[in-house]
């Protein structure tokens, strides 16, 4: 292989080592506060700053977890080929690389935004990768379900960079995010209990099994259904966003009730898989359009 061709392999897995699909979800949802907290379009200063300081936040939390579970990703099949359970990449250069871009978040969000979406980005960091990665992770089948709280706080670090200040408007987002995120990865995840045995993580349907787990997946949909309507009721959305979330819940309990009530397979599996994510998708999108 070329000098060339090594270079672009070697930017590609650092370029993957920050995940950038869950990357660009993050940048989405805190657009999203953005957008409710200035009423429309922020200040393209803002707007530029703002997503460049929380794409760096997140870039660093999914390099520096990649570090952490560079052994255990060498047991499942779907993480094995990662660069550094492949060994394409030096484990010391990645946990340099996830702390420069943790510390360049820092920086530019405290030097052009303010301090408090600075040290929201960072404590999300540390959440994310001290209690989530390194403690829940491997501890306990609630991983899941407090872990998500670092994926949630995107919306309030957006809001926070118009405002200064917190308020119920981006807490509600924070919970569609929350309640969203343990049956999204459920859905899949119990098609991979081995693989997640075998690396020794307590996940839910590893501990639990599958009865417990799609009884917790319908109890989070119903709640996060409910806390969808949550932004109509605190009047930063209308009717439009209102119907629309309604349509969407509808349509996501009944493929949770479909896939709860049959025995699991990969089809019905990807399938509610995939629609949680246009649900999101959909619902966010419903914010800069009503």
């Amino acid at each position: 292989m070329s000098t060339i061709a090594l270079q672009r392999e070697s930017l590609r897995d650092y370029l993957n080592l920050t995940k950038p699909r869950i990357t660009l979800l993050v940048l989405i949802t805190a657009f999203a506060g953005m957008w409710l907290a200035a009423h429309g379009l922020p200040s393209p200063e803002l707007l530029v700053a703002t997503l460049a300081g929380i794409g760096l936040a997140a870039s660093s939390s999914s390099t520096l977890n990649n570090y952490i579970d560079r052994e255990v990703d060498k047991r499942m099949a779907r993480t094995r080929d990662r660069a550094l359970p492949a060994r394409r990449l030096q484990p010391e250069h990645a946990l340099a690389w996830g702390i420069i871009l943790g510390l360049a978040s820092f920086a530019l969000l405290a030097t052009t935004v303010n301090g408090i979406s600075a040290f929201l980005a960072v404590g999300t960091i540390l959440f994310y990768v001290g209690i989530y990665t390194i403690w829940l992770k491997r501890t306990t089948p609630l991983c899941t379900s407090i872990g998500g709280i670092a994926g949630a706080l995107p919306p309030l670090i957006g809001w926070t960079a118009v405002t200064g200040q917190f308020d119920l408007v981006p807490l509600a987002l924070v919970a569609i995010l929350f309640l969203w995120q343990p049956p999204h990865f459920w859905a899949l995840a119990l098609m991979r209990v081995e693989e997640y045995r075998a690396a020794g993580f307590p996940m839910l349907p590893v501990v639990g099994g599958e009865g417990i787990t799609k009884r917790q997946m319908a109890l989070y949909t119903v709640a996060l259904v409910g806390a969808s309507l949550w932004p109509y009721f605190l009047g930063v959305v209308g009717p439009l966003y209102l119907g629309i979330a309604a349509l969407l819940g509808a349509g996501y309990l009944a493929l949770t009730a479909k896939f709860i009530a049959q025995p699991i397979t990969e089809k019905s599996a990807k399938q509610l898989f995939l629609y949680s994510v246009c649900y999101l998708a959909l619902l966010f999108s419903m914010f800069f359009l009503s």
